[in-house]
């Protein structure tokens, strides 16, 4: 059983309690007032259960956040494009819109609920119950190729694949604007925004925050005020091609999140009914971890960008 999450500090300046400690954590102001609540945070020794209490800078804080109780994952009979397939891992070509692992928001309906379906239960218990078999995610509308362990052993030979970075990983994106130079390197540390803590941002070099990031860009086409670009990874951090276009004024059409569509361009997404970011991963390849191999796949552009691309073909 997972053991509590212990988290201590002091507060950064004078507020009510739970917006100080929202301030001084990666905790949202729900989660603390719900910790809150149940009696976990204490101030200077004491517990305190008021979100209202007013607090002051330095102020140390203790806050225990108990181990989530993970909700068990139902097989669920939902298509899969299977791109290949053996008794250790699969590897599988996701639409957008398909949510990778039931969380908050999301209960049933996602690919790990067609995977338990797919390969009858046989997925890796590592992840958990909510998450078995799953090394690795894709935003849900982002579209593309998605590695998942069918055994332990798979399992721990691809994480460390990650870790080390030793992937091959390329997304095809469509970004605003045309990117000067037209090929280059974003080397920016990735992590929890402090204005907007639902959003990732790119961070002082020098924060102890957030974790180093790195992706290679290269224009393919030139498009009308946008283009067709590659990215490669190094790193994959939460929404990093997301961030990382939008960092250097080039954030991906569609994305509700960080961008912010050109007006000229506005009319085409909303006749296409194009809403989400244009992000596909098209080329995944990594060394089996069972057999050595080293295996690579593609996957084509999905029918939407594809359309995207050809109403802002000049």
């Amino acid at each position: 059983m997972a053991a509590a999450e212990v988290i201590t500090g002091s507060i950064l300046a004078p507020a009510r309690l739970d917006k100080a400690l929202a301030d001084a954590t990666d905790l949202s102001r729900a989660r603390i007032q719900a910790l809150l609540a149940e009696g976990q945070v204490e101030v200077d020794g004491r517990t305190v259960t008021s979100a209202k209490t007013k607090v002051a800078g330095g102020a140390a804080f203790r806050i225990t956040v108990p181990p989530a109780t993970e909700a068990e994952a139902q097989p669920q009979d939902i298509p899969l494009e299977v791109v290949f397939e053996d008794e250790h891992l699969i590897v599988v070509d996701k639409p957008a819109g398909l949510v990778v692992h039931p969380a908050a928001g999301n209960p049933d309906g996602t690919l790990v609920n067609a995977l338990l379906h797919h390969c009858q239960g046989q997925l890796s218990g590592i992840g958990g119950v909510a998450r078995p078999g799953i090394v690795h995610r894709i935003d849900k509308d982002t579209s593309g190729l998605l590695v998942v362990a069918k055994s332990d052993k798979a399992h721990e030979g691809l994480a460390r694949q990650f870790k080390d970075h030793s992937l091959e990983r390329r997304y095809l994106a469509v970004c605003a604007g045309h990117p000067t130079p037209a090929e280059g390197t974003i080397e920016e540390r990735i992590g929890r925004s402090e204005t907007n803590r639902k959003k990732m941002a790119v961070l002082d070099k020098n924060s102890s925050r957030g974790k180093h990031a790195v992706t290679h860009y290269k224009v393919l086409k030139r498009l009308d005020s946008c283009a067709l670009i590659e990215c490669r990874l190094e790193t994959g951090r939460t929404h990093q091609v997301r961030v990382h276009c939008a960092s250097i004024g080039h954030a991906l059409l569609g994305d509700p999140v960080y961008g912010r569509t050109p007006a000229r361009l506005r009319p085409i997404l909303k006749e296409l009914g194009f809403e989400r970011q244009a992000l596909h991963a098209a080329t995944l390849g990594f060394e089996h971890p069972v057999t050595g191999k080293w295996l690579e796949f593609a996957s084509e552009l999905p029918a939407d960008m594809r359309e995207l691309i050809d109403e802002t073909a000049r």
